[in-house]
């Protein structure tokens, strides 16, 4: 990584960590705990000394709801994880502590309660780590939130505000899961609903007098004389005692009336000090295993994209990570073989990232013992191609028709290409069209196409077949992550390429001279992987020389990363565009380094829509999700200041007029 490499990805990660800190504690997540940690090690790894990692929204947050925005007695810091025994042991050695408090960590969102001389004086939710809301109103609705309690103390007192299994499923089984109902529940503007979450403690500490408490045993008891309920709590001194401890907890947590998802172990001895850290360093959560379920395969199908034919085992219904699970990932024939995986298997299953469901390994039958599981017996792997007749190859990792010029392979690239590259009036049926007459069988013969030729096709016509030929014909420089992509090569779409390009392989001469080790090595970038993209390079070079000698495409140089301003930033478009089409409105994102989605989904930077308020089911998604929703004027006001940080100018106050962003 170069060093403007390392500079800007630096950026990027301050950018993602103060956004996705912000909708987590404001609404509901947009990525996965495992993906927000994996972004701040890497950001510690790159920037130790980064302001974000010592303090998350230290300028506050907008009041952009209509909640008042307050400030945390103590910030409201994440902890540190620890995914394993491994991880946690090293944690251990690292802080040597003599005793060891052992809480559940609750997994529903946090409320600091604020009293002054005994008296609630406001409930702040975690917000940004530094700044929340105030929902004082809405907390007094909650069982175990206390408007007033039995000492002269003014200070905090931390907790969760959750919502019981029970009423989930009574009243909310529409919301994915206990933590994204209660977070919604508890910012509803009239309070609704608030009754039905119950708080639980589990920390406290006083204004003015780091020592009010001298260890944390000492504040539990405090607030259990207080009336609060507490967070379950155990101390230890033997470490090993602690991972036992955790193994019974994850197998039974499911018995508990509110979810948790690890323990949180801390030293024993309150350190103020410590807890003033955004990430204290004295205590940590101790995370369970990914969820599994246990469930009967009870058939495989092979998914056929391009040239690859793709195992998915169809399973018996399993509710798993708040979703109904029939189908499960089988990766590649490898992993049946490494299983001994058989036709009536019993299976365990986890989503992994919480968002693919994936066969994990073979379990045993009496992880069933209700189920009348079918007499086992061995899957079959198809052993040639469904479409041309040539024989498959198994690569234990890869199951593939090897076939350049299989009919399937041809024409699923052609429909690729047509996409990626947004050739406007050309669907689905008109290429296929094209296709079975051996009109158009590569890429590069939709540049030898005349309007006389495409009228004659069915419910063509002369005007929509000129309309065909100029879209195909507008000449359009294209960066080479989308030029590759467009050639179909199996898994590798533009993501990949970008990783690829980004790591310094930037022209087509590079990548033709690539060899699989040293694309390999690119992060992210697997054996497999870079075994395809060299075989795909090798057998689409003559088309690839058709394709730019057409002289209608052009491969764009290599971009100067200072002028990258909205890298890492995803827009996704819905309903019609008043300014531009919606295909011009994501170039100009692409132009810029930001990414164009189709669809709403977890990570998501803005939805675009002119009617922000509609029913739409994007805009629902978005608002489940707790992605931003901005009509065509603010977009146009984020596109002017981005390229106004590339050129330098002075940021206006005025959305730029049509025609005036590049």
């Amino acid at each position: 990584m170069t060093d403007l490499q390392k500079k800007k990805r630096i950026i990027e990660l301050e950018t993602l960590i103060q956004r996705y800190q912000f909708s987590y504690y404001n609404g509901e997540a947009e990525i996965t705990d495992a993906e927000f940690d994996l972004l701040w090690d890497e950001l510690k790894r790159l920037a130790p000394e980064s302001l974000v990692l010592a303090q998350i929204g230290a300028d506050g947050v907008d009041d952009i709801d209509g909640f008042p925005k307050v400030a945390h007695l103590i910030p409201m810091g994440s902890q540190d994880k620890a995914a394993d025994p491994d991880a946690f042991r090293a944690w251990t050695q690292k802080i040597q502590a003599p005793v060891y408090v052992v809480q559940f960590k609750l997994d529903g969102a946090s409320l600091e309660l604020q009293y002054e001389k005994g008296a609630l004086v406001r409930a702040v939710t975690r917000g940004d780590g530094v700044i929340g809301d105030e929902i004082t109103r809405n907390a007094l609705r909650m069982s175990g939130v206390l408007p007033a309690i039995n000492a002269d103390f003014s200070g905090g007192v931390r907790g969760e505000a959750l919502m019981p299994r029970a009423v989930w499923k009574d009243k909310y089984a529409n919301k994915a899961n206990c933590r994204n109902a209660a977070n919604g529940i508890m910012r509803r503007k009239d309070g609704a609903g608030c009754e039905d979450l119950v708080f639980l403690a589990y920390d406290a500490s006083a204004t003015g007098n780091d020592g009010f408490f001298k260890n944390e045993i000492e504040k539990i008891t405090w607030l259990m004389a207080r009336g609060f309920t507490v967070s379950e709590t155990k101390e230890f001194t033997d470490v090993e005692a602690i991972i036992a401890y955790r193994a019974i907890i994850a197998d039974t947590r499911q018995n508990l009336d509110v979810d948790i998802d690890g323990l949180v172990v801390k030293d024993r001895a309150t350190n103020m000090d410590d807890l003033r850290r955004v990430r204290p360093e004295r205590q940590i959560a101790f995370k369970f295993e990914l969820e599994i379920a246990y469930t009967a395969l009870r058939a495989v199908e092979w998914s056929e994209a391009g040239a690859t034919y793709t195992p998915v085992g169809i399973i018996d219904p399993v509710r798993l990570a708040g979703t109904t699970v029939k189908r499960a990932s089988l990766n590649n024939p490898g992993m049946i073989r490494s299983m001994n995986l058989k036709i009536g298997s019993v299976v365990s299953v986890v989503k992994r990232g919480e968002i693919i469901p994936k066969i994990e390994s073979v379990a045993p039958t009496d992880a069933l013992p209700d189920v009348d599981l079918p007499e086992e017996s061995d899957i079959v792997f198809p052993v040639s191609c469904s479409v041309c007749g040539a024989a498959l190859v198994d690569e234990d990792s890869r199951l593939y028709c090897p076939n350049p010029a299989c009919p399937k392979l041809l024409l699923h690239r052609l429909e690729k290409w047509v996409k990626i590259l947004d050739i406007r009036e050309i669907g689905e049926k008109l290429i296929k069209q094209l296709f079975t007459a051996d009109r158009v069988t590569q890429i590069h013969d939709l540049y030898t196409l005349t309007p006389e030729e495409l009228a004659a096709f069915d419910r063509m016509g002369t005007l929509s077949a000129n309309k065909v030929v100029k879209y195909i014909h507008a000449a359009r420089e294209i960066p080479l992550a989308k030029f590759i992509a467009g050639f179909d090569f199996e898994g590798v779409g533009e993501t990949i390429m970008e990783k690829i390009v980004d790591f310094g392989f930037n022209t087509l001469e590079k990548l033709r001279a690539a060899d699989a080790d040293a694309l390999a090595i690119v992060e992210g970038i697997g054996e497999v992987t870079a075994k395809t993209i060299v075989q795909g390079m090798r057998q689409a070079a003559r088309e690839m020389d058709a394709v730019l000698g057409a002289g209608v495409i052009a491969i764009a140089e290599p971009p100067d990363e200072s002028k990258l301003p909205l890298k890492g930033i995803s827009f996704c478009f819905t309903g019609e565009l008043i300014t531009m089409k919606r295909s011009q409105a994501e170039e100009k994102v692409k132009a810029l380094g930001g990414s164009p989605k189709t669809s709403v989904v977890k990570g998501l930077s803005y939805l675009v829509a002119n009617d922000t308020g509609s029913g739409s089911t994007k805009n629902k998604k978005a608002r489940d999700l707790g992605v931003p929703v901005i009509d065509e004027t603010r977009f146009l006001e984020l596109i002017g200041k981005a390229v106004q940080s590339v050129s330098g100018v002075a940021a206006s106050t005025h959305p730029p007029a049509q025609g005036e962003l590049f």
